[in-house]
């Protein structure tokens, strides 16, 4: 059953269909909470509220438009009304991000995957010093895999600017890696 289908069934009651939006949105819904927020406890919660809000106003749902982007919106706001009322701006740690699963051959190697695991530490370093407003339009592109109408779409602003914007966003994570990896080369 196509994605549209199982929201013109979720939006006429069907509890199955309900559950089945919610199955397969809320490891992204997950991963994008974690990455704005840096804290799985925090992730958690904005995700659950974020999947809760999103299956009460299906109704207002358009369902021949794709779910994710609007999913995600719903996240990114609840991220930031939950950073809002912590009121405390703080160092926000990435460090606590489950590991993305990689392609790897069945040949293992130590040395590689040690250098991997510390490429990858670091970049998540790089982006936790990085504007949110920078780091976030970085983790719909590069880690959420959203096409630049989708991000447009969830940040309310022109594809044009969604370009201009991951550029000068790239440009400063690119230089912040610079200076953090020293003999480290991407």
């Amino acid at each position: 059953m196509d994605e549209a289908e199982v929201v013109s069934l979720a939006q006429a009651g069907d509890e199955k269909a309900c559950e089945a939006l919610a199955v397969r949105f809320r490891r992204p819904a997950y991963l994008l909470a974690l990455q704005l927020l840096g804290n799985p406890d925090d992730a958690l919660d904005v995700a659950q509220d974020s999947l809760i809000r999103f299956l009460t106003t299906l109704g207002r749902f358009d369902g021949q438009r794709p779910v994710l982007p609007w999913l995600l919106t719903i996240v990114r706001n609840r991220a930031r009304d939950l950073q809002r009322r912590h009121r405390v701006r703080r160092a926000e740690s990435l460090d606590a991000v489950v590991e993305s699963p990689r392609l790897t051959d069945h040949r293992r190697n130590p040395e590689l995957e040690t250098y991997q695991r510390e490429l990858q530490r670091k970049i998540w370093q790089g982006l936790g010093r990085l504007d949110p407003a920078r780091r976030e339009i970085l983790v719909l592109r590069d880690f959420q895999d959203l096409s630049y109408a989708e991000i447009a779409e969830i940040l309310d602003i022109p594809v044009g600017t969604v370009m201009s914007r991951l550029h000068r966003a790239r440009r400063e994570l690119r230089s912040v890696l610079e200076d953090e990896l020293g003999g480290f080369h991407v």
